[in-house]
């Protein structure tokens, strides 16, 4: 792998470290947020738990725009410009819910939060899958997903630190506002990588793609062979970059986005990113223990996804998700039954059966779903419609997100065990349209990718 292919690599994929942190900087926050800004109380004759639930899943609601809307700048502005507009976003959106003068200013601000983290799931994949040889793409892609691993993880710690310093009523703004220091560094490092060499050659600049292959490396022996794959698989002549997206020849790709991301959040992963403190007090867990124990599961995270990023190109992407859903079954289930069978008085017993269950759940997610997810989707469309594919399996990610957020704190406070046996259910479900459905991408060019799917 050349130098440049590397530090284009982990810069774009710094846009996931901040998507992580943006995910799971609010789990920390949510006692503080019920209390100053009086979500508690019922207004007009709605729960305060749909309240909380709506302010954490506002940032959810924000992704799904983002997602979506990403889709035409990333083809007019290109991959990179997008990115660079995405980090002005993280940044605005960190000091405003820091210094959020109301309940309706945290909501904007935390809205843009949303948007840039929803571009950013569309985006960063996209650019480094377009930048990557196949035999280092699903490794390379993967390094966003570790990003957002680690910016989780950062973001938990964090937490952890900031209640510790003993700020006082204001701490949960320091906890927002300290992402404006990575977002600044985002935003500069992006003017040092290249321009997408397939965004380029779908531009029509064919020799600013020419110098940009020549740098990173190609699949081909010559960069004219690969130059030559992707123009017959953009095949101009008949296919223009603005037809319509929902047409049978991309049938099969829409499907499979589709589902890989609606049962990515039927796993209830951001259920726990977003209220893991909460889970483990509603298990028997302290104030304090609930945060550290939050920091474990951040931890155990980053350590499956280090290791899901050495073999998914050796094992491939579908034998990962084979043993994910296998390990999302067994933690979900043994979750739940610890939820129905102590309640409300948990045992120290029954508070370690939930904590092993959901670091062995954290560890199932990090080395299937949370690998696979965006290497997966950024490789199965064509170069034509891929950004267009790719938003449209962020957006039904985020959708999935949003719903899952938001219900979370009214399911749980009916029956906590009810909400774990629905996630081990879907889980199955996954389980069998793996085994049915899922093709195998390692290793196979973007361009032979497409033909394997039958699109024309």
């Amino acid at each position: 792998m050349s130098k440049i292919l590397i530090q284009s690599t982990i810069v774009a994929a710094l846009g996931g470290l901040l998507f992580g942190f943006d995910t799971a900087v609010i789990s920390g926050t949510t006692d503080d947020l019920r209390v100053v800004f009086e979500l508690d109380q019922n207004w007009q004759g709605i729960s305060g738990s749909f309240w909380l639930g709506f302010t954490v899943a506002i940032a959810l609601i924000g992704t799904v725009i983002g997602s979506v809307a990403v889709g035409r700048p990333a083809d007019t502005l290109g991959r990179r410009g997008t990115l660079i507009v995405l980090a002005v976003f993280y940044f605005v959106s960190a000091i405003g819910s820091a210094l959020a003068w109301d309940w309706l200013s945290f909501l904007l601000f935390r809205l843009l939060g949303g948007l840039a983290v929803g571009g950013a799931s569309v985006v960063s994949p996209m650019y480094i899958a377009e930048i990557s040889p196949a035999k280092f793409r699903g490794r390379l892609v993967a390094v966003t997903q570790f990003n957002i691993v680690f910016g989780i993880l950062l973001a938990f710690f964090s937490n952890y630190v900031i209640a510790q310093l003993e700020l006082g009523e204001g701490a949960w703004r320091w906890m927002f506002g300290v992402e404006a220091i990575p977002a600044i560094g985002f935003f500069f490092l992006l003017f040092s990588t290249p321009k997408s060499p397939r965004w380029l050659i779908a531009q029509g600049h064919i020799e600013q793609a020419r110098i940009v292959f020549e740098q990173l490396g190609t699949d081909a022996h010559r960069t004219e062979d690969e130059i030559r794959a992707i123009e017959q698989s953009l095949d101009l002549d008949h296919h223009s970059l603005k037809e319509p997206f929902f047409r049978r020849s991309y049938r099969q790709p829409i499907q499979l986005a589709v589902a890989i991301a609606m049962f990515n959040q039927l796993s209830g992963i951001n259920a726990l990113m977003y209220y893991a403190p909460h889970i483990f007090k509603m298990a028997g867990a302290g104030e304090n223990s609930a945060l550290l124990q939050t920091v474990a599961v951040g931890g155990t995270n980053l350590l499956f996804t280090m290791l899901a990023l050495v073999v998914i190109d050796h094992f491939g992407r579908r034998k990962l998700m084979l043993v994910g859903s296998l390990g999302y079954i067994l933690s979900l289930g043994c979750t739940a039954w610890a939820f129905y069978t102590y309640g409300t008085q948990f045992t120290p017993f029954g508070s370690a059966v939930v904590l092993v269950g959901l670091l062995v759940f954290i560890a199932s997610h990090a080395f299937g779903q949370g690998a696979v997810i965006w290497v997966f989707i950024s490789e199965i469309f064509p170069n034509r419609v891929r950004a267009r594919g790719q938003a449209l399996g962020s957006f039904t990610h985020w959708i999935m997100a949003a719903l899952i957020s938001w219900t979370f704190p009214m399911i749980a406070d009916w029956s906590g065990g009810h909400t774990f046996a629905f996630y081990t259910l879907m889980m199955v479900l996954q389980l069998v349209w793996v085994m049915l459905s899922m093709p195998e991408t390692k290793g196979i060019p973007l361009e032979e990718i497409q033909k394997k799917l039958g699109i024309e």
